[in-house]
């Protein structure tokens, strides 16, 4: 049944079962009303409030309620939380975890360019036509008023295939009569606009059947889809902050002829070539383990390994004001000209594989995009896929896509799976506990019109893809610049192995000055393993975020980090650790790694000793930490003190 309740927020409607009772009705009214708790809600029968509803534990129609029957509501004073989060809420709500009265969260922490945007009016202005304007120069017309950001006529012009997501957002709310500045939030009793696509069957139906897979109805299936081109995208552009960038990444292929993944972290800003554009600013490239292959790269994405590994990362991009924005993958093949690439991906073969649309989405619904517009606190995703591969002229191009929300849902309610035809995407048959909607596609044919295909049992992943452009900027200025860069983490089949002994003549190159210090810290794989070692603190961690990311007061800064306990521990340690150990760092460091068709280096150093191989010779215990190290290493593997 359907029960009314009228507040000062104004009309709400609660479903409830024939068996639910008074504080069960309480409790799904509590977050409609943004109270604190169900207690906080004084429920009546009337306006004036002289009959008060308090038997909780009875059922609604014991207390003679019945379909459509019109309840007051409202919330104590004193239990009405403020308006404003204070600083432990802030930082212990996250997006989408607390509803409100139109299903919004309570407090949405939001990327910083959208809440810049939403102060933002959005009007493209337009210059005085000398053709048709026949007014002074102080007046408009229709013809050079501003016009909206989601206007046609203006994305047609301009070749804006895409509008933005806050272009977007605009024009839901236009219908709504809302307009300019947006920053104020939602208007009170007004439905959330934005709603992610949901495509599994809703759980908890109240129309009195077996929960699904026993049972289902109209009101708990999803509907049909129909796939079709998006028509906003949460991201418009893509910007590497330095070529050097790429280019480190593109050194794995240039060595080993095998292809590379990994995780792109930089922060989100505002685009000016599209209407209220989001571009995402990259600023490292941090390389997970991974089967490298010459045909493809292997993933271990669900295990603890991975993300234990990527954790560390994220501690580093955090406190330097980063985050993860996308992902990045390599896709090449030298030809018989020299410096060429094969043209693989284009119109007539496919731009993303069915199998890379998947991880997208996978990707995609791992990191959300918070919104405060949306039921739920989250709409769509930020996160970005780009492949490396040949363009048309033989040249090494990056193209940058993302997938749509529709993408996105069906990977959620896991209706599609690849197919191993690249261009192609299959849909699921329905199972005993799978329930798969009709899936549709639209197309033009040859004759011009258009038609509407079944999308079982394959699709073209087109569908599913919003392409974003990409760039550099014209004055790079990136946040890690360092003079001598640290070698990339995972790479050790190169002979390029993160050591300790390689970290302490990594730091001993900054002979102990600030500001030579500063300039070193300014390189993200560094900090990454320098965090992975466990010795600094949250303190020491985000000091050196503050020393990377203000460049104007790095060196004293620096000078504080380097009298942190933390990194005079780091130091003392380092101290200890013997000249073998950098013996073998310098060997890593000065291989050149050249790998040709996947084959493994080979270690063809001599035994030190002149007897038995090390192999035969018993592993040993350091005496500091236990660890157990091979006979061939004369200081601990992992404290890096002496053996003796």
């Amino acid at each position: 049944m359907l029960i009314r309740i009228r507040s000062p927020d104004g009309m709400h409607r609660i479903e409830a079962g024939l068996k639910d009772t008074l504080a069960q009705l309480l409790e799904r009214l509590a977050p409609a009303m943004n109270a604190p708790s169900p207690d906080a809600i004084v429920l009546t029968r009337d306006v004036g409030g002289q009959h008060i509803l308090a038997e909780f534990e009875q059922s609604i129609i014991s207390l003679g309620l019945k379909h459509g029957d019109m309840l007051f509501a409202t919330v104590a004073p004193s239990a009405r939380p403020s308006a404003e989060p204070t600083g432990a809420q802030a930082s212990a709500d996250v997006a989408g975890s607390r509803p409100a009265a139109n299903g919004a969260a309570t407090f949405v922490v939001q990327d910083d360019v959208d809440s810049q945007l939403e102060k933002d009016d959005g009007l493209i202005k337009r210059k005085r036509d000398a053709r048709f304007c026949k007014h002074g120069a102080n007046a408009m017309c229709e013809y050079c008023t501003p016009t909206e950001p989601y206007d046609a006529g203006y994305l047609a012009e301009n070749k804006i295939k895409h509008m933005s997501f806050h272009a977007y957002l605009r024009k839901i709310l236009s219908q709504s009569k809302i307009r300019g500045d947006i920053s104020g939030g939602v208007p009170p009793n007004m439905p959330l606009p934005l709603e992610d696509l949901d495509y599994r069957v809703k759980p908890n139906c109240l129309s009195g059947h077996s929960p699904w897979p026993e049972g289902i109805c109209t009101k708990c299936q999803p509907s049909a889809v129909t796939l079709q081109r998006q028509s906003f995208r949460m991201v418009d552009n893509v910007e590497f902050a330095s070529s050097a960038i790429i280019d480190r990444l593109l050194s794995f292929w240039r060595s080993t002829r095998c292809q590379r993944f990994g995780f792109l972290y930089g922060r989100y800003d505002r685009s000016p070539d599209v209407p209220l554009g989001i571009k995402a600013i990259v600023e490292a490239i941090y390389e997970p383990k991974q089967g490298w292959e010459e045909d493809g790269i292997k993933l271990d994405v669900d295990s603890d390994d991975f993300n234990s590994e990527i954790k560390h990362a994220d501690v580093v991009a955090g406190a330097c004001g980063l985050k993860v924005v996308g992902m990045i993958f390599t896709d090449l093949e030298s030809t018989s000209e020299s410096g060429r690439v094969v043209y693989r991906r284009h119109g007539n073969s496919y731009f993303l594989t069915s199998l890379e649309c998947r991880l997208a989405a996978y990707m995609q619904l791992k990191y959300p995009n918070a919104s405060r517009w949306a039921r739920g606190g989250h709409f769509g995703s930020k996160f970005v896929t780009c492949c490396v591969s040949g363009n048309e002229d033989g040249d090494i191009d990056v193209t940058a896509w993302q997938l749509s929300n529709s993408a996105m849902a069906m990977q959620a309610a896991n209706l599609i799976v690849p197919s191993s035809v690249p261009s192609k995407m299959c849909v699921l048959e329905p199972t005993k506990t799978r329930y798969v909607p009709d899936v549709f596609y639209k197309y033009t044919n040859e004759y011009n019109l258009p038609v509407t295909a079944n999308a079982k049992p394959a699709f073209p992943v087109e569908y599913l893809l919003v392409n974003l452009t990409h760039g550099f900027p014209k004055d790079p200025n990136p946040m890690f610049h360092s003079d001598n860069p640290f070698c990339i983490e995972n790479r050790d089949h190169l002979h390029q192995a993160q050591t300790l002994g390689l970290l302490k003549r990594h730091i001993s190159s900054a002979q102990g000055a600030p500001a030579m210090l500063a300039v070193m810290l300014a390189d993200f794989h560094f900090l990454v393993y320098l965090t992975s070692l466990d010795i600094l603190g949250p303190d020491d961690i985000k000091l050196i975020g503050r020393v990377v990311s203000n460049p104007a007061n790095s060196a004293q800064l620096a000078e504080e980090l380097m009298a942190s306990s933390g990194w005079q521990t780091l130091s003392l340690m380092l101290q200890e650790a013997s000249d073998s150990d950098l013996n073998h760092s310098a060997g890593a460091t000065a291989a050149t790694g050249h790998i040709t068709d996947g084959a493994s280096v080979s270690n063809t150093s001599n035994n030190s000793s002149g007897g038995a191989p090390a192999a035969t010779a018993l592993p040993w215990a350091c005496r500091h930490c236990t660890f157990e190290n091979s006979a061939s290493h004369d200081s601990c593997e992992m404290c890096a003190l002496p053996k003796d």
